[in-house]
């Protein structure tokens, strides 16, 4: 019999042990030669092929190396597309669902953790003008009214409330920021339709309907999935909804933003300012109008989850068992489309591999 094929078409693992010790138990491992990190920094959205006799295909979230319905047709016997990344809106999910094949994720440390961080440390930067003051002092200057930052904390003493920071997403990486700010006593809103109000009780949050937390928050902050229903959810009447001195921070996926409403919001001063890990297009086009913004737009390039210390080999482990799991006919951990495990079940349960 045939060894069962894994291809690792954007591996994570560096020292490759868990490939070795994959190929080992009886799968063949199919590793890209080239760089793909490099590749993938190119402006070229390619479709991933599978070999027809692919088994598990395993890979990060990115949105130059799509996972087409055409992908998962051209592998029948397919049955786990895993993530070594939280994120997995590069597969066509539904296509997967429909056809039986699992989508599996790995919600990692360095990629809440360290996105609740950065969003933190992007949010002090630009209500404390770190970067004006910088250059301005740089330039010869210094103390100039202008280079004002904002006080984040209430204060008892002159009835100062605090800001409002409103985080729309309230899973791992919204909670987690929220944790963050306790400290800071300021007033933390939140609105997320799916989690059970015992969240917010445990992260000393308020629960606000979406129009609220865009009208009374000073920051709004992305920390949601990319799905059919948050795509284009800051549009043109979202961003009308906000004060004129409040921020947008988004360190979720670029598409859950209208770049262009907001780009408008900003040049005609209807928002004061916004800190963005992820655009639509990654990278941006030189033209594109949001480089432009000058102090009012804080960008990274979609490296908010890269910190020393953490990294996507903290997933290396459960993308080893899940892809061992789905190989001997097990459910695997941290399935994202549920509604697939009948036809999985059907197809694929307790039919061993290896």
């Amino acid at each position: 019999m045939a060894k069962p094929k894994v291809d690792i078409y954007m591996p994570a693992d560096e020292s490759r042990k868990s490939y070795d010790r994959m190929a080992a138990a009886g799968a063949e491992i199919k590793i890209p030669t080239e760089n793909w990190m490099i590749q993938a920094n190119q402006l070229e959205i390619k479709e991933i092929v599978f070999d027809p006799d692919t088994v598990v295909g395993v890979g990060v979230a990115n949105r130059l190396r799509q996972v087409t319905r055409k992908s998962l047709e051209g592998a029948p016997e397919l049955r786990m597309i895993c993530k070594y990344s939280i994120g997995y809106d590069n597969v066509d999910v539904d296509a997967a669902t429909e056809m039986g094949v699992l989508v599996v994720h790995s919600p990692t440390e360095s990629n809440w953790g360290g996105v609740a961080e950065g969003t933190m440390a992007n949010m002090l930067a630009i209500l404390k003008n770190v970067r004006m003051k910088d250059r301005h002092v740089k330039d010869g200057g210094w103390r100039d009214e202008k280079l004002m930052g904002t006080y984040l904390g209430s204060r008892q003493i002159d009835d100062y409330a605090g800001i409002t920071v409103g985080i729309i997403g309230l899973g791992r990486i919204g909670s987690r920021l929220a944790d963050l700010l306790a400290p800071w006593r300021l007033n933390v809103i939140a609105f997320d339709p799916y989690v059970a109000d015992s969240v917010y009780v445990h992260h000393n949050v308020k629960s606000v309907d979406m129009e609220t937390l865009l009208r009374t928050s000073d920051v709004v902050t992305l920390h949601c999935n990319l799905t059919k229903e948050t795509r284009g959810l800051i549009n043109v009447d979202q961003l009308a909804l906000m004060k004129p001195s409040a921020v947008l921070l988004n360190a979720a996926r670029g598409p859950i933003v209208d770049i262009d409403a907001l780009f408008d919001a900003l040049d005609q001063d209807r928002i004061a300012g916004a800190a963005l890990d992820v655009l639509p297009d990654e990278p941006p086009d030189p033209q594109s109008p949001i480089l432009g913004l000058g102090d009012k737009v804080l960008l990274s390039p979609h490296m908010i989850t890269h910190n020393k210390g953490t990294g996507l080999r903290i997933a290396v482990p459960w993308v080893e068992k899940a892809v061992m799991d789905a190989l001997r006919g097990e459910i695997p951990g941290y399935v994202v489309n549920e509604d697939a495990l009948p036809k999985w079940r059907a197809r694929f349960e307790g039919k061993n591999l290896l």
